[in-house]
């Protein structure tokens, strides 16, 4: 167990099995395969399915706004289907290749120039 030390974890590992939220991101900066997983309780699933606002849970699908990764969501949600879908990953370097040039896409695009941003504000609020 790496508690708390979970970007030494991202670093070292071929493959991530990870609930949807900020984590799917640091997987995708890290380069990692990745199945995400969620289930939540029923009554907010069912809202959540009926807002259906876009297709996607996860941000690395969201930002590409398609499925990079495979989402098993509520009641896909299985052992078996996470194992087969982890096991699709570690199969086929091919695919792992083709998503880490898609990260890495998606890394350059969420770029921004923080400091030179961040100074530019100070000196308009000083101006």
């Amino acid at each position: 167990m790496l508690d708390g030390r979970s970007h030494e974890a991202l670093a070292a590992c071929d493959l991530t099995l990870v609930a949807s939220g900020t984590a799917t991101l640091e997987a995708a900066l890290f380069k990692r395969p990745m199945v995400i997983t969620y289930r939540m309780a029923w009554l907010n699933w069912q809202r959540m399915r009926r807002m259906s606002y876009q297709p996607w849970f996860g941000l690395p699908n969201i930002l590409a706004r398609e499925f990079l990764v495979p989402e098993l969501i509520q009641d896909d949600a299985t052992p078996e289907a996470l194992a087969r879908e982890g096991l699709a990953w570690l199969d086929d370097a091919g695919r792992v290749e083709a998503l880490v040039r898609r990260f890495i896409d998606l890394h350059h695009s969420l770029r921004q120039n923080t400091a030179r941003k961040a100074t530019d504000a100070i000196a308009q609020v000083l101006a």
